[in-house]
């Protein structure tokens, strides 16, 4: 069985103060806790050591008793003995032992994020079997455990695709993760590359009862092939033939979500914008609302002309 050296777990020397080992130990449980290093089982069991040093050195009877152990074990294995053959008679817990229980206070839980749990074969040997969970244990029971608050859970975010029209009409999706867990994400009216659409309780489960925190969609809307979004708006172009542009008349456009008719006025010039209001995208807050289409006419030349027709074109320039 492995001595553990509680002092050097903690980066401390054998004159350590009670103020001493209660810093290092809330120092080393901040960087460890496995809340912080979710993905590193070393961290984990960094921790569980940080613990079961602090629970021994922080009493002093357990300190004595460990500090005493400690110099006959360095003696023993020094004249050449085994760990497995070491007496542990007289260090074990006897029957009808009684141990305390140590609660954290609440500010010192904040300050560590949460709680341990979890000791070595050493400890368990020096000490005593680890008795019932909570108060009341039987004689010979030991725990050290935190009163812990209720937290709550982490907030996260997911990355979402969407088309236009998803975005105009409001949309569904069923977002499933590696561990099983599905979450229908509804996604509302008027959102816009970059909104954040929170879904609240659906994000990372809280612990000690703690509620669970919010899950947000980062929104992204895909490029059109026919509209361009700006904010609330939309723009679009619409090709009109030369002789609607010059005597008037009107075309029918598909808005997003209808057609629509477009007067167009006698002798419209190339590029110019109509201002359709009311016929944009759904403001996010107020979906009622809308924001203004706005539609650039575009020239088409006739192609392909006769004979005849270009003699009139001759004539109409010779006589301009």
């Amino acid at each position: 069985m492995e001595y553990k050296d509680y002092y050097q777990i903690l980066g401390l020397n054998k004159s350590a103060s009670k103020e001493d080992i209660k810093k290092a130990y809330r120092k080393l449980a901040r960087k460890y806790h496995p809340d912080v290093n979710p993905e590193e089982k070393a961290a984990e069991e960094k921790f569980r050591e940080i613990n079961e040093a602090h629970e021994v050195l922080s009493d002093p009877e357990k300190r004595k008793k460990y500090d005493q152990f400690g110099s006959k074990w360095q003696q023993y294995e020094q004249s050449g003995g085994k760990p497995e053959d070491f007496n542990w008679g007289q260090w074990q817990s006897q029957p009808g032992s009684s141990y305390t229980y140590r609660t954290v206070t609440p500010e010192e839980f904040e300050e560590l994020f949460g709680g341990g749990g979890g000791y070595s074969d050493f400890f368990e040997t020096l000490f005593g079997q680890t008795g019932g969970r909570g108060a009341g244990g039987g004689p010979g029971d030991r725990e050290f455990y935190y009163h812990a608050r209720p937290r709550h859970g982490r907030d996260s975010e997911h990355a979402i695709q969407i088309t236009l029209e998803e975005a105009f009409h409001g949309t569904t999706r069923m977002l499933q993760w590696e561990n099983g867990r599905k979450v229908e994400a509804k996604i509302p009216r008027g959102v816009k590359t970059g909104s954040r659409v929170r879904l609240k309780g659906k994000g990372e489960p809280g612990t000690g009862g703690g509620e669970p925190g919010d899950l947000y969609l980062k929104i992204k809307v895909m490029p059109h092939d026919r509209f361009q979004c700006d904010e609330d708006d939309l723009k679009l172009s619409v090709p009109v033939d030369l002789f609607t542009l010059l005597l008037g008349g009107h075309v029918t456009i598909s808005s997003i979500d209808r057609p629509v008719r477009l007067d167009i006025p006698a002798e419209t010039p190339n590029g110019r914008i109509f201002r359709l209001k009311g016929l944009g995208m759904p403001n996010l807050k107020n979906p009622e609302q809308r924001g203004d289409l706005y539609v650039t006419v575009e020239a088409v030349l006739p192609k392909h002309l006769s004979r005849q027709e270009k003699g009139l074109v001759e004539q109409w320039r010779n006589m301009h």
